[in-house]
């Protein structure tokens, strides 16, 4: 209450100091924009139900994995562009890839305390027979929310390999911004 009180005070002296006309005190008590969401105020995870699992179990087409997060904390908090996504390898040969961007472009999303939103990874399978030099055995995803530094290590649920296209311009295997 203190805080509106000093608000609108504070209207009033800078409208009586200069003669512009009145602030209503709704104006001067308005809620400031949420900020962005901290790596600290999410919680994330990979998308479970039956839709929203990729087929790996496949070698024809590209598939893709969610990955959400959940608004954990008490106030509005805002996402937008590209996590950063590292995949970490099974294989002692595989090493971490840290995925590329599509060309998609990001919108800003606006999460209440509790609201969910994810972002989709394309992936690019392989069969089992692939010499393993060109296949990439995915274990951990290392997950950070856009803007942040500190990431999320998620299991890698789903098995499967992916054609490993770490060094490519135009891998068949990239993340889409958050909402997409």
């Amino acid at each position: 209450m203190k805080s509106k009180l000093t608000a609108v005070a504070l209207a009033a002296v800078v409208v009586a100091g200069t003669g512009a006309t009145a602030i209503p005190a709704s104006a001067a008590t308005a809620k400031a924009a949420p900020t962005r969401c901290h790596t600290a105020d999410l919680k994330a995870g990979f998308a479970m139900g039956d839709d929203a699992k990729p087929e790996m179990e496949q070698s024809e087409r590209q598939t893709q994995a969610y990955i959400w997060f959940t608004n954990q904390s008490r106030r509005t908090c805002t996402l937008s562009g590209f996590a950063g996504v590292d995949m970490v390898g099974a294989q002692k040969t595989d090493g971490t890839w840290s995925l590329a961007r599509s060309s998609e472009k990001p919108t800003k999303m606006t999460l209440e305390q509790g609201d969910t939103v994810g972002f989709s990874v394309n992936l690019l399978p392989v069969a089992g027979s692939t010499p393993q030099k060109e296949k990439f055995v995915p274990a951990k995803f290392l997950v950070t929310p856009p803007d942040e530094t500190e990431h999320f290590t998620l299991k890698w649920p789903f098995g499967g390999q992916i054609l490993k296209q770490d060094g490519a311009t135009h891998p068949g295997t990239y993340l889409n911004p958050i909402g997409l």
